[in-house]
């Protein structure tokens, strides 16, 4: 563990605490808590695997900063799922990094970063934290893993991290350098920071400003809205876009968009984006996805100027954004220039290798010469040297730039971010140089000269972090940071320079040791500028008014405002008031049987009372005469209260003594939990206006319910006093009366007893005392017809329990096909309490299937709202509640499939995916290949041989690993096929070719693959693509005597294939090869990285269509594409 002492505070960059992320769908890379994906509760079991820590340097005390190395023993061998490190300080605070070696749930290695001692510290604890975790590459550091993040640690959320760090089938293959000697070498850096008080701030007060409310991982939203709201001519032009009053913000952008920026403008708390999004037809889903920036605003845009078509302020986009840059390409020898003019309305600037803005306008304009074989073809001139180049007709008033901060780096197969240090001006002169960047065609009279406006920063990794603006919003020395609902003054330095990115460097603790300075990468850096052209700032930094707002706009948000200034009023005075809920028999007749089964009354669904808790008890009775026509003096209340098995009845009448209190006194009586509401029922004498009749100890009030078994219908007819001493069989003629059957009518009686967790409802006796069967006031008697033998077996719920039992289970079920997750198809209404078998029979039985075993079903992801990763195993569930429920949530959702096979059948074999080449053909098959887990990859090759067509009979097959076409391995004929992974890599069957059969001692089979210069890349970058294949080069052969195979082999024409480079490539560095040079003089080094790292690469272009099945390779597609649907 490096130690290490922490800069002055003013140097140190205050991180802002995020807001907490949702759950989120399992995706290629989240960061979380590693419980987020535990399917039940895990063992808390951790094995002693042979476990070293290192400590370069001690130090007297804790630093906020240090390095903590963990050399991880017997890796392959660790037979746990999950794995502790060593606890180490950092901050003061114990640490310590937790590994699942085989993946949390997942094919990828999982690593966080954990508070070790959690569950001992004090309520309320935090402590936030920026980090990274390194897996170290002990043969090319340089290929080390390293993922940065930052976090505010909480009880709940005491370890964070990646889930998805890196493959598996990377780390434990040997020839990559992560497992040397079956050892893995794990780094943390951390640097503990000082925490913030993110509530108490008062944005409007201290700034004059409003934040937005982030909904789950859409702060990429909020900056840019801000960004745009802060152009006042944008606005303006927003609030002039035609809407009308019936309109519906949800399902109206403009309006959304409009009624957005008023509450910008006027309110004094943060604002929600939830209608904006909701008109955007985002479901929560999307809100849950973080997105690009850059994508956001030109589909924003795009809808925009849409909407604006027709309207008075058509073409406001195009004047503020757009702007035209001609590109050119001019022979060098002849007369011949072709141009194309095209628009734009943001900028890609390159980041990697230009030291700031200038650098990446040079770069953009840079001359391309094209000559030698890559000569331009000139109409009627054929075959030239020529220049190629971009320059700018005009710019727009309102430039945005945005920072390629993202790339693909080809190396490491992945998208990266690129942190370094990019300087950016207050001030832009695009005319430097004597216009340097602007074609002869441009205005020369317009000055580009541009004041920095808004700074979007990115702070994070590449897959996933946190967007927030540095605004200055009358182009005053004045910044503002706008970081979600939070608004701060900033000044110029930490809006610009440390936005720049780069390093940054914590001194040594102890100079006197040999450690290496303790180097953070600022994680946080601009990704967009915006600039203002100076000479058009008066027009675009303009007044907005209230005159500006449609009248309709203005009474609307008005009258929204006012509501919700109600609201907050209420709020704010709620301490003063009790609300006093009502229920009366019409509530209940109303109520049982349509809303509610159990208990009597939805209390939220009854006429409710604002009271102030001072005003007498006998003056609220005053108010609910006037309001329910019920004289005073015919009213009697009674308390409910909550018994012990969790049902909710009136318990007793009020006394006279409490109706002269106050009615915050009441309440105190009422209630032990003190909440604010006092929940009532009004006794009124039905049918008749007089008082309620004397009440004495004897008297219980019971309320009685009918059920009907052959229409299934239970419903609520009554209530009666008894007494204690009487027995139900005196009152059988008056409740045939109030169900309206005949005097004599045989009755059976119930008393429902209670329905969680399970339902209760026994038999009364007739002949047996109220206050012997322990009824008592409040209680609710069910009764119906006695069954008849014969007449009852007709009915599916023959009496009250069995009835009651049905509905407190039954659950309707929609069904949506996995191939349409979106759709409901059918539904079912069934039983939570079927099982697994009773569920999928029901639902072959809607799809006319004969056999249900070959159903299979996937559970609902409630968070995300797709299905979850894993399908449901057979019988894997016990009942149907149990597939619906996800964490703490309960879906009415399932997933269903139809197998080929019986699902038991399915479950005990491994399916692959294996594309076959045919030898001859130019031809790609894809077979699915079931054999049983412990099979063998011959197994496969077998199985095979019997569904292709071969050259010959004995033709011998090999399987291959393939991944972004590059050949990763050959596998053994023996090796197991259970852990063969055909998810990220393409399995590739083929002929093992004649010649490689019988290779001469010097002979070699080589890696032969097609590839391409990325040219949009700041240095050579190598682009594979095509089929990858082997090849016999033998001692002493030149590379003409080689290409003149692999021309026979590919059969390419003469007149590409004299296009066609060749070169040795050894890690990504092509070094062309002459026809002359002997080919196997290259192979000679064996100590290189992997074999597939060293290959004879045929550079051309790509013209092949692409093949369907490298679909499962584009992984990097790991966010779907920002779509605004309306």
């Amino acid at each position: 563990m490096t130690l290490m002492t922490p800069p002055p505070l003013d140097q140190q960059q205050q991180p802002q605490p995020q807001p907490q992320p949702q759950p989120q769908q399992e995706d290629d890379e989240m960061l979380v808590p590693n419980t987020d994906l535990l399917e039940g509760p895990q063992p808390m079991e951790v094995a002693q695997a042979e476990t070293t820590s290192t400590v370069e340097a001690q130090a007297v005390d804790d630093p906020p900063s240090a390095r903590f190395t963990w050399t991880i023993d017997n890796f392959s061998r660790l037979n746990t799922k999950k794995l502790y490190s060593d606890v180490f300080f950092v901050g003061g605070y114990k640490w310590r990094i937790l590994v699942f070696p085989k993946g949390n749930n997942v094919d990828h290695l999982s690593m966080y970063l954990d508070v070790a001692d959690s569950t001992n510290l004090p309520y309320g604890w935090s402590r936030y934290a920026q980090f990274s975790l390194s897996v170290i590459n002990q043969i090319h550091n340089k290929y080390s893993i390293r993922k940065e993040t930052q976090h505010q640690f909480n009880a709940r959320e005491s370890d964070w991290g990646f889930t998805s760090f890196m493959p598996l089938g990377e780390l434990y293959d040997p020839g990559r350098g992560y497992l040397v000697n079956d050892t893995c070498i794990v780094e943390a850096d951390v640097a503990v920071r000082r925490v913030v008080d993110y509530w108490s701030h008062d944005s409007k007060k201290e700034t004059g400003f409003v934040g937005l409310k982030n909904q789950g991982a859409t702060c990429y939203m909020n900056s840019l809205l801000q960004t745009l709201y802060h152009i006042p001519y944008f606005r303006k032009n927003v609030y002039h876009m035609p809407t009308t009053e019936n309109d519906m913000p949800t399902g109206s952008i403009p309006l959304a968009l409009q009624s957005l920026f008023y509450k910008l403008q006027y309110s004094d708390t943060s604002v929600a984006t939830k209608e904006l999004t909701k008109s955007f037809g985002w479901d929560t889903y999307d809100s849950f996805m973080q997105h690009d920036v850059q994508e956001l605003n030109r589909v924003l845009s795009e809808k925009l100027e849409d909407k604006m078509k027709g309207t008075v302020v058509e073409g406001t986009i195009q004047q503020l954004f757009e702007g035209h840059h001609m590109n050119y390409i001019e022979c060098i020898n002849v007369d011949y220039k072709s141009t194309r003019k095209e628009s734009f309305y943001d900028l890609q600037l390159d980041v990697k290798g230009c030291r700031d803005v200038y650098a990446s306008f040079d770069k953009y304009v840079e001359v391309e010469r094209l000559e030698g074989d890559n000569k331009y073809h000139a109409e009627r001139y054929g075959l030239q040297d020529a220049r190629k180049g971009v320059l700018f007709i005009d710019f727009p008033p309102v430039l945005q730039l945005q920072l390629k901060r993202f790339e693909y780096d080809f190396m490491r197969d992945t998208m990266v971010k690129i942190n370094d240090r990019y300087e950016f001006p207050l001030e832009l002169d695009l005319d430097r140089e004597n216009g340097k960047y602007l074609s002869p065609d441009a205005d020369k009279t317009v000055r580009n000269l541009y004041i920095l406006h808004s700074v979007l920063v990115h702070s994070g990794g590449v897959h996933g972090g946190h967007y927030y603006a540095y605004i200055r919003p009358t182009l005053s020395d004045q910044w503002f940071k706008f970081d979600d609902e939070r608004v701060t003054k900033e000044d110029v330095k930490r809006a610009l320079e440390e936005q720049y990115g780069g390093e940054e460097e914590l001194p040594p603790a102890n100079p006197g040791f040999n450690n290496s300075p303790f180097k953070f990468t600022k994680y946080s850096n601009a990704y967009m500028l915006v600039y203002i052209r100076k000479s058009d700032k008066e027009k675009i930094i303009c007044n907005v008014d209230e005159k500006d707002i449609a009248e309709h706009l203005r009474i609307r948000l008005k009258k929204e405002q006012e509501e919700k200034e109600q609201k907050r009023k209420e709020k704010a005075e709620a301490h003063l008031y009790t609300i006093i809920k009502v229920a009366r028999n019409e509530d209940l007749l109303e109520q049982i049987g349509r809303d509610i089964y159990f208990d009597l009354v939805d209390h939220d669904k009854v006429h409710s009372f604002r009271i102030q808790k001072q005003k007498s008890f006998n003056l609220f009775k005053e108010e609910v005469a006037k309001d329910l026509g019920i004289p005073v003096q015919f009213q009697r209340f009674w308390l409910w209260a909550k018994r012990q098995n969790h049902t909710y009845r009136p318990n007793r009448p009020l006394t006279p003594q409490e109706e002269a209190q106050s009615v915050g006194q009441l309440r105190e009586v009422s209630n032990k939990a003190n909440n604010a509401e006092l929940k009532l029922f009004l006794e009124v004498e039905l049918g008749q206006p007089v008082p309620p009749p004397e009440r004495t100890k004897e008297d219980i009030l019971l309320f009685f319910k009918l059920y009907d078994p052959s229409k299934e219908e239970l419903r609520y007819v009554g209530r009666l006093f008894v007494k204690g001493s009487g027995k139900p069989v005196e009152i059988l003629p008056k409740l045939n009366e109030m169900a309206g059957f005949s005097a004599d009518e045989e009755i059976e009686l119930y008393e429902e007893i209670k329905f969680e967790p399970t339902i209760m409802c026994e038999r009364i006796d007739k002949k047996v005392t109220f206050r012997a069967s322990q009824l008592e006031d409040g209680d609710i008697v069910c009764f119906q017809k006695s069954p008849q033998v014969g007449i009852s077996d007709q009915c599916r719920y023959p009496d009250v329990p069995s009835f009651l039992d049905y509905v407190h289970n039954r659950q309707v079920v929609r069904f949506r096909s996995l191939e349409k997750p979106k759709e409901d198809e059918f539904c079912l209404e069934l039983s939570k309490l079927h099982e697994y078998d009773d569920v999928v029979e029901r639902v072959a039985q809607h799809l006319g299937l004969d056999d249900p075993s070959k159903i299979r079903l996937t559970s609902h992801n409630c968070y995300s709202q797709q299905p979850k990763p894993q399908p449901i195993k057979y019988r894997g569930l016990e009942h149907l509640s149990d597939m619906l429920v996800h964490y703490n949530q309960t879906s009415d959702i399932l997933y269903y499939e139809v197998l080929d096979i019986p699902l038991p059948e399915l479950q005990g074999l491994k399916t692959l995916k294996v594309a076959f080449h045919h030898s001859t053909k130019d031809e790609v098959v894809i077979h699915t290949i079931r054999l049983p887990k412990q099979s063998t990859v011959g197994d496969v090759i077998n199985d095979l041989k019997m569904k292709v067509e071969l050259s010959h009979p004995n033709a011998e097959l090999r399987l291959l690993e393939v991944f972004y076409h590059k050949i990763y391995k050959i596998f053994p004929l023996s090796e197991k096929i259970e852990n063969i992974n055909d998810q990220y890599w393409t399995l590739r069957a083929e002929e093992v070719p004649e010649e490689e059969k019988n290779l001469g001692p010097h002979d070699r089979l080589i890696h032969v693959y097609h590839f391409m210069k990325d040219t949009a890349q700041n240095q050579v970058q190598v682009q594979n693509f095509g089929e990858p294949f082997f090849l016999v080069i033998r001692e002493g052969e030149t590379l003409a005597e080689v290409k003149e195979r692999i021309q026979k082999k590919l059969q390419v024409p003469d007149e590409e294939f004299s296009k066609w480079k060749f070169a040795f490539l050894s890690l990504g560095r092509p070094d062309y090869l002459q026809d002359s040079d002997i080919v196997s003089s290259r192979f000679q080094r064996r100590d290189v990285y992997g074999a597939w790292e060293q290959y004879l690469g045929l550079e051309h272009t790509d013209n092949a269509p692409k093949r369907s099945y490298a679909a499962n390779q584009n992984r990097h597609t790991f966010e779907k594409p920002v779509k605004i649907y309306n």
